[in-house]
């Protein structure tokens, strides 16, 4: 079905699009233009000027703690945060109500080929480095998903020879029933179980990114995840690997500090770890599992130009500054334990660290001995401080980090200057998520990178 064909046979129809955060408002504004009825639903109360242009093009609103009150409409556009099963939705659904999201829909919709990546961590950095190798080779790219913009409503001006390459997180996955024809999966360890019922439900999720290919498509994993090789044994289509481990027999394994690609045809050097520009190995991981995804669409020598140049994705160890012998990074995308961990093992010397923020479900035990591990000063600030801080105390190699608790991020900051002396990295990686006190990550780095820069 095509754009087109598929609003089409919406007409006559209602709608409701639960969520009208910015993925969601271009499709509202889109249906109304159409002439569909359309219920924008969302738990905050007031939305603004927003909601006032909303209402003047035709859009009825239904707003605050009842938002899902009388779910009647035809069809429900689902927002990625909100599963799928609520009470309210799954009695709509049992009516006879059609429940997708636009993610979805864009699947259905969308006449090129598709790259996904889903995993952990390490899903924004390798999307990006895909997309940008793609256009690096003259490929016409629409970036989108998780990362980007909402794509749907760029769908009439995608053309088939063109490629959509799309993060895909656990939520926008778990109703999923089309797969991309290159999906990549970057690894897998507890996360999001805030939300999700449990680990299974998460990896399942996760899945679905390979689970409708067919035997013409690729999916490539993590060698070294264990999680990720039980998921390849259930890939209907090519498996490819990466790993930094052990040579593969088709993907993309590190050969001392060769970045080496195999298939049946051969194998070759595409670079080497001293082209990645990016710091940590996570980061070697992360061009691998791009290489994997982009091989025979891409030349070598572009990749090897291309990493040598690209400095990283904002709030992934993204260098703010140096002032007075000191570097600031803002890793603000961790949000989980094995996300910091990944940040303090790209730094050849221990940091200071600036941690901590909401709780997510997930342990925080294996942090405990890598903060002991690479961390010269830790300043905790969120509702996740004590635990943190519980986590480093009784880790095994324990001996005496200083740990201080602040109340606020302006503290923090303060605290890490008069901490911190020429040579030091001071970094932000919460190992938490952002929304006890942020909107999202993206703003907690925003702030962060503020106040360093405010510094004189």
């Amino acid at each position: 079905m095509n754009f087109e064909a598929y609003l089409d046979s919406l007409r006559g129809r209602s709608v409701a699009v639960i969520g009208i955060g910015v993925s969601n408002r271009p499709l509202i504004r889109l249906l109304l233009d159409r002439g569909i009825a359309v219920t924008g639903r969302d738990k905050k109360t007031d939305l603004g000027d927003l909601g006032a242009e909303l209402a003047a093009h035709g859009c009825r609103l239904k707003l605050g703690e009842d938002y899902l009150a009388d779910l009647t409409e035809d069809v429900i556009f689902r927002t990625p945060g909100l599963r799928p099963d609520v009470p309210e939705i799954a009695a709509a659904v049992e009516r006879g109500s059609v429940l997708t999201s636009e993610m979805e829909v864009f699947f259905d919709v969308c006449p090129c080929s598709l790259i996904a990546v889903t995993g952990s961590d390490g899903k924004t950095t390798t999307t990006t480095i895909i997309a940008k190798l793609l256009e690096a080779a003259g490929k016409t790219v629409h970036l989108g998903g998780n990362i980007g913009r909402p794509l749907l409503c760029d769908a009439p001006d995608i053309a088939p020879d063109g490629l959509a390459v799309l993060e895909l997180s656990s939520f926008q996955l778990m109703t999923m029933a089309k797969s991309p024809h290159i999906a990549v999966m970057t690894n897998l360890s507890p996360n999001h179980l805030d939300v999700h019922k449990s680990y299974e439900e998460y990896i399942a999720a996760k899945e679905n990114i390979f689970t409708h290919q067919t035997v013409q498509d690729i999916a490539v994993f993590n060698a070294d995840n264990e999680e990720t090789v039980r998921c390849a044994a259930k890939a209907p289509g090519r498996v490819r690997w990466f790993s930094r481990k052990r040579e593969v027999a088709d993907g993309v394994f590190l050969r001392g500090t060769s970045v080496v690609c195999r298939d049946a045809a051969g194998e070759r050097t595409v670079m080497d770890v001293a082209d990645i520009r990016l710091p940590g190995v996570h980061n070697i991981e992360n061009y691998m599992a791009a290489v994997a995804a982009v091989d025979g669409m891409v030349t070598d020598e572009t990749i090897r130009d291309f990493a040598r140049r690209f400095g990283g994705v904002e709030h992934r160890i993204e260098l703010v500054r140096e002032l007075d012998g000191v570097k600031w990074y803002n890793d603000s995308i961790a949000s989980s334990p094995s996300r910091t961990i990944a940040g303090l093992r790209s730094f050849p010397q221990k940091v200071i660290l600036i941690a901590g923020g909401k709780d997510k479900g997930i342990s925080y035990d294996a942090l405990g001995p890598e903060i002991n591990e690479h961390v010269k000063a830790l300043i905790l600030c969120g509702a996740t401080a004590g635990v943190i801080r519980a986590a480093a105390e009784k880790a095994a190699n324990y001996a005496g980090l200083p740990i201080t608790e602040v109340d606020s991020y302006p503290a923090a900051v303060e605290l890490a200057r008069e901490t911190a002396g020429p040579g030091d990295v001071v970094i932000l990686s919460p190992a938490s998520t952002s929304f006890d006190r942020f909107a999202n990550f993206m703003e907690r780095g925003q702030v962060f990178k503020a106040l360093v820069n405010a510094l004189k």
